[in-house]
């Protein structure tokens, strides 16, 4: 068993929590889960542990917040002002919104 304690917030996270936050990350909304997929495949080889903490916090909202967060029509304060001072979260959301490449 890991100490918890022993767990630098800034290491990147391990093969196996990986595993079970894609797996937390799956959403009843198709559109929230074309964002999540595209931010896996650019963040999740240097996902931080506390980047996975922020994430997970996100996936405790509604499916219509989160999409609305994903969007840009709401910001932190309107959906859960307690989110605004986490700093984990906001940093994820931002990596959220981030413009997906262009395909030539």
């Amino acid at each position: 068993m890991t100490d918890v304690a022993a767990i630098n917030q800034d290491d990147v996270i391990d093969v196996r929590a990986m595993s079970k936050l894609r797996w937390r990350c799956r959403r009843g909304l198709l559109e929230n889960d074309i964002v999540i997929d595209r931010f896996f495949k650019k963040h999740a080889a240097a996902l931080t542990v506390r980047q996975a903490q922020g994430l997970s916090d996100l996936m405790a909202l509604s499916d219509g917040d989160l999409l609305d967060l994903h969007l840009g029509r709401k910001d932190l304060a309107q959906v859960d002002a307690a989110l605004v001072q986490d700093v984990a979260v906001v940093e994820v959301l931002k990596m959220l919104r981030e413009k997906p490449e262009r395909l030539l």
